[in-house]
């Protein structure tokens, strides 16, 4: 099969991608791959919203410094200060295109959640990322320009030196049809990362199967350095039910009144007064951390949050959604508590890029969860996400633009000799399970030396493996998407070992002080 020629390949279909496509559009041929359907990434996801400052109260400066604190010293002031900057710009982008937002009397309503010293976020109901996403996947399917690849995972970037070259471009990516079952290359001048984070490496995830850390994985093999990696961000309120994989309870109820109990076999009551002035409005890491010592300290498999207090009008009206899902579990949000736990929401590290998303490779572009820019530093403030990947989505396209390379070599098609394995599902399988057990285990909330390195022996075991059965046999997506999470957790082994301290997300009994200097964990592939 010959490769298939674009200008433009992005891999990933959430915001970020989206954003880059459709401004793209009416200059370049672009392609978008998405490794299942169109809608099926984290962005659909988001409960909560997206910050801007849009009420005259407001002002840069403070979203700015409420950024900074968040994130603990590390975020790079330069990249925080261009999103926090363009929100406004990107909302009223996302509204000509007819994102219906919540509104009250004509105006956009602004919530607040945790960690914000204003209410800045512009949301719709509590399902902002998928009313955002509809809205965008129907424009992207009537716009010329633009084929739509779904079911289409990234095997790996086409690099200079996958070519046997000497240079340090990318030009394109193989990925696997899934429906054919064969693999397809994929030729452009430019390529953009766009395929969100890495929760999935962690037994208790928000993401959806998706999040494997695809992009990250591929562009530390193409050469790419990666920051930051030990900064997994733990939504404090996932949703603690034998029935509710994955579903997490958004960050708004907090910021519109609801309280942190402890069961009542632990003697009920609130918790959070004691561990942060801020309550239950502390920043993300604070309250994880708060709820995983109460779970330990009493011995309970989950806490409480309870906005029973506001009126059954209000939670209809903010929170219909939420208010659905626990009923159909048998949790009457008007009436009880809700029962939460901490579990992997976001990966605030990653490919390492510049403020126009351009990668240590030319022609290679990483935007959103992929990436790490500076912006959210040791602890993402919420509802950052959504407005980081459409910020950088669009200084992206400025750098497409103005990058015109001479260069189109012919691309080799991709080796399929290899052969099937019967029992190959059931040893990917066994595998995944074996990853995610013990990275919960030993690199989670609260961290040890000794758990780190046992974590870091596993590693080793199961790259060995893995490496073996994608060198021998036909690739599938299990095994693509363990070889990302396997690669993906030695990243945050290795970044959490390095760092000798406790900051923001990262917390370690070993190294419980702050350094007085914040410095990035920055690693470099060694040479291939």
């Amino acid at each position: 099969m010959t490769a298939l020629n674009f200008d433009v390949v992005i891999v990933g279909s959430g915001l970020a991608g989206l954003t880059a496509a459709l401004q793209l559009a009416p200059t370049h041929r672009v392609a978008v791959l998405t490794k299942r359907g169109m809608a099926d990434g984290a962005s659909n996801w988001a409960q909560g919203g997206i910050a801007a400052v849009m009420d005259g109260a407001d002002t840069f400066d403070n979203h700015v410094q409420d950024t900074l604190v968040a994130g603990a010293g590390l975020c790079d002031l330069e990249a925080t200060q261009m999103v926090v900057e363009h929100a406004p710009e990107a909302i009223h982008w996302l509204q000509a295109l007819g994102v219906p937002f919540s509104m009250e009397d004509g105006e956009l309503h602004l919530t607040r959640e945790g960690g914000h010293s204003h209410r800045r976020i512009v949301h719709a109901t509590d399902a902002t990322g998928a009313a955002v996403q509809a809205t965008l996947i129907e424009t992207v399917r009537r716009t010329p320009n633009i084929a739509l690849f779904e079911h289409h995972m990234l095997v790996d970037l086409i690099t200079d030196r996958k070519l046997g070259g000497q240079g340090n471009r990318c030009h394109g990516v193989y990925a696997l049809d899934e429906q054919a079952d064969t693999v397809v290359t994929f030729s452009a001048p430019h390529t953009i990362l766009a395929t969100g984070g890495a929760g999935k490496v962690y037994l208790y995830t928000t993401n959806p199967d998706t999040a494997t850390g695809d992009g990250i994985a591929a562009a530390w093999r193409a050469g790419c350095r990666v920051a930051n990696m030990e900064f997994i961000q733990f939504h404090p309120t996932c949703l603690y039910h034998p029935q509710a994989k994955s579903y997490l309870i958004t960050e708004a109820v907090r910021g519109e009144g609801g309280k942190l109990l402890l069961p009542q076999s632990a003697g009920g009551g609130r918790f959070m007064p004691q561990h942060d002035a801020r309550e239950e409005l502390a920043p993300r890491d604070v309250v994880a951390r708060a709820i995983d010592f109460e779970m330990k300290k009493h011995g309970v498999d989950c806490v409480y949050l309870d906005i029973s207090h506001k009126s059954p009008e209000f939670l209809e009206a903010h929170f219909p959604n939420i208010k659905a899902r626990c009923l159909e579990l048998g949790i009457d949000i008007t009436t009880d508590p809700i029962p939460v736990v901490p579990a992997a929401h976001y990966t605030c590290g990653g490919v390492v890029t510049d403020l126009h998303g351009r990668t240590d490779l030319d022609g290679l572009y990483a935007v959103g969860e992929t990436t790490c820019t500076g912006l959210h530093g040791a602890n993402r403030l919420a509802s950052n996400s959504l407005l980081e990947c459409m910020v950088f989505a669009s200084a992206t396209v400025q750098a497409i633009r103005t990058d015109t390379p001479t260069e189109r070599p012919t691309l080799p098609e991709w080796d399929d000799s290899r052969v099937t394995d019967s029992d190959e599902l059931v040893v990917v399988t066994h595998n995944w399970h074996e990853l995610r057990r013990f990275m919960w285990d030993y690199v989670g909330i609260v961290r040890t030396t000794k758990r780190l390195e046992r974590a870091a022996h596993r590693i080793t075991l199961l790259q060995r493996e893995i490496d073996e059965f994608y060198a021998q046999f036909h690739v599938t997506r299990d095994l693509l998407e363990l070889r990302n999470l396997v690669q993906v957790a030695d990243l945050i082994v290795m970044s959490a070992l390095m760092r000798r301290e406790s900051r923001g997300l990262h917390y370690s009994r070993d190294f419980p002080q702050t350094d007085a200097v914040a410095q990035p964990t920055v690693l470099v592939p060694p040479p291939r």
